[in-house]
C-alpha cells in the first residue's frame, strides 16, 4: 500500500458453499480518487465492499483499508469512513436535525450538524420528521449522515437508485462538491453507466467474480481506439460506415456532396456499449 492509497486489495476470494463470490480481485482506490465499481447482480461488488467496510470476512487475499486489515480495525479506524448504504436504517420519527446531531456524536472531529444540513441542500428540511421526506431529500440525508465524521473514505452503495434524472443530477452535484473540497476518496457502486462516468476518474468491471477491466471511462476496453461509426444520409437512405479514421471518412463525404452531408453522425462505442462486452455471458 502506498502513502498514495486509501485502499489496496489483492487477490480477495470469498466462497459461499461451493460459490466462488469473489476470485481473485485486485482493487486500488488513491486519495481523492472517486472509483466506480460496476458490475452486474452477482459479480461480487456488494461481497467486496463488504469485507473492505469489515462488515464480511474472506477467505483468502490481503486486503488494507486506510493502512488497517479491516477484519481487525476497532473504533478508531471506523470513525475515518462513510458508508451509505442501499437500505437506511428506521429514523422515521426523528428530524433532519435530530438524525445528524446523533451521528455526529460518535465522531471526535466532526462537522457541524447545520454545515452538514445545508450542504446537502435540506436547509428547508432542518426540523422535518423524516418520515415525511421524499425519496430524493432522504438520500441527502444519508449523505449527510455519511460524511458528518469527515470520513478519508466513502462508501456509496447504488447511491441514487429511484432517482429521476433532475435529482440524480443534483445528487452527483453533491458529490463532486464533496470530494473536491475534502479530497474524500469515494468507492462507488451502481449499475447507472451515465453516473460512473460522471463521477468516477476510474472504473473497475466485474463479472463472475473477477476484475475483467479497469481504466478510464473513456478509455475502458479500448473505447477510445475503438472503430468510430460515420452514418448519413444518402438520396434520403441511411447509410453508414465503420471506420479507423472518420475525419478521411467525413472528408469523403463532404466532398462528394460539395457541402454539408446530409444527416451526418459520428459516433464511438459508448461506454455502455465497452461495459455489456465486458461482461458478456455473466449479465444477469
Amino acid at each position: 500500500m502506498t502513502e498514495t492509497s486509501v485502499v489496496s486489495v489483492r487477490g480477495l476470494r470469498k466462497r459461499y458453499g461451493r460459490f466462488e463470490a469473489v476470485a481473485g480481485v485486485d482493487l486500488d482506490v488513491g486519495r481523492g480518487e472517486v472509483v466506480a465499481l460496476l458490475g452486474p447482480n452477482g459479480a461480487g461488488k456488494t461481497t467486496t465492499v463488504e469485507i473492505l467496510e469489515g462488515h464480511r470476512s474472506r477467505d483468502a487475499g490481503e486486503v488494507r483499508v486506510l493502512g488497517a486489515d479491516p477484519r481487525h480495525a476497532g473504533i478508531a479506524w471506523r470513525r475515518r469512513i462513510g458508508i451509505v448504504t442501499q437500505q437506511a436504517g428506521d429514523l422515521g420519527r426523528l428530524t433532519v436535525a435530530e438524525a445528524v446531531r446523533h451521528f455526529a456524536r460518535y465522531f471526535p472531529d466532526a462537522r457541524r450538524p447545520g454545515e452538514v444540513i445545508e450542504l446537502v441542500g435540506l436547509q428547508d428540511s432542518a426540523r422535518t420528521r423524516i418520515r415525511r421526506l421524499s425519496g430524493g431529500q432522504r438520500r441527502r440525508l444519508d449523505v449527510a449522515i455519511g460524511v458528518v465524521g469527515r470520513p478519508e473514505l466513502l462508501f456509496l452503495d447504488e447511491p441514487t437508485t429511484g432517482f429521476d434524472p433532475e435529482a440524480r443530477r443534483a445528487f452527483w452535484d453533491l458529490i463532486r462538491g464533496l470530494t473536491a473540497a475534502d479530497g474524500t476518496a469515494v468507492l462507488l457502486t451502481t449499475h447507472y453507466l451515465q453516473e460512473a462516468e460522471a463521477l468516477a476518474g476510474r472504473v473497475v468491471v466485474l463479472a463472475g467474480g473477477r476484475v475483467v477491466a479497469a481504466g478510464e471511462p473513456a478509455t475502458l476496453g479500448g473505447r477510445a481506439s475503438a472503430q468510430a461509426t460515420v452514418a448519413w444520409l444518402d438520396d434520403g437512405r441511411p447509410r453508414e460506415r465503420r471506420t479507423d479514421d472518420p475525419a478521411a471518412v467525413v472528408a469523403e463525404l463532404t466532398a462528394r456532396h460539395g457541402g454539408a452531408v446530409p444527416g451526418l453522425v459520428v459516433t464511438r462505442p459508448s461506454l455502455e456499449d465497452v461495459y455489456l462486452d465486458l461482461i458478456g455471458g455473466n449479465r444477469s
